[in-house]
């Protein structure tokens, strides 16, 4: 299969158990699978019910769901915008190198413009720079110690996140959004 054959699209109820094994696979790779509570039951009305405090866009391949990318809103910061908050973003062992991590992150992007975000916001577990590299997403920066966090609040990020992760931001724009995602990155 190629990148060609990719989906992504907003997820919907025939995802769900899908999503949620995709979201186990990223547990167990982050090492938290012992600890791991969320249902398809917590998935529906989180994610699809009349109040979704979650959002998940997926790629798929031949109608199977092959990568995740979860998401959530800070309804408004410092600059009265919202933040989107990726979550997670995990692409299954079938699918990796056809593209599906970046095709992924370009949707959520153009899901920020959409919404007049200010800005993405992710951490990383330390040592899964490779995979974050493959999407090439060039306009990420590392939120440093003393900088604006997550909320717009001055504040210690470093304290802010666990130990092994790195949280990073991606100022953002709707025309740059559009003109990317025109541009393909």
């Amino acid at each position: 299969m190629t990148n060609n054959d990719l989906e992504i699209r907003p997820f919907e109820h025939r995802d769900v158990e899908e999503v949620l094994d995709l979201m186990r696979s990223l547990a167990v790779f982050e090492g938290y699978i012992d600890d791991f509570r969320v249902t398809a039951a917590d998935v529906i009305e989180h994610g699809l019910g009349t109040s979704p405090r979650f959002g998940v866009f997926v790629a798929t391949l031949a109608d199977k769901v092959v990568g995740i990318a979860v998401h959530y809103e800070i309804p408004w910061t410092y600059d009265l915008k919202p933040v989107v908050v990726l979550k997670e973003l995990f692409v299954a062992a079938e699918a990796r190198g056809l593209g599906a991590g970046k095709a992924l992150f370009q949707r959520l992007a153009v899901y920020a413009g959409e919404i007049g975000a200010s800005k993405i916001a992710w951490t990383v577990l330390d040592g899964n720079e490779p995979p974050c590299a493959s999407t090439n997403i060039r306009a990420a920066s590392p939120i440093r110690s003393g900088g604006r966090g997550l909320s717009g609040c001055h504040e210690n990020e470093k304290a802010a996140q666990p130990e092994g992760w790195a949280a990073f931001r991606m100022k953002f724009v709707a025309q740059r959004a559009r003109r990317r995602s025109a541009e393909g990155w």
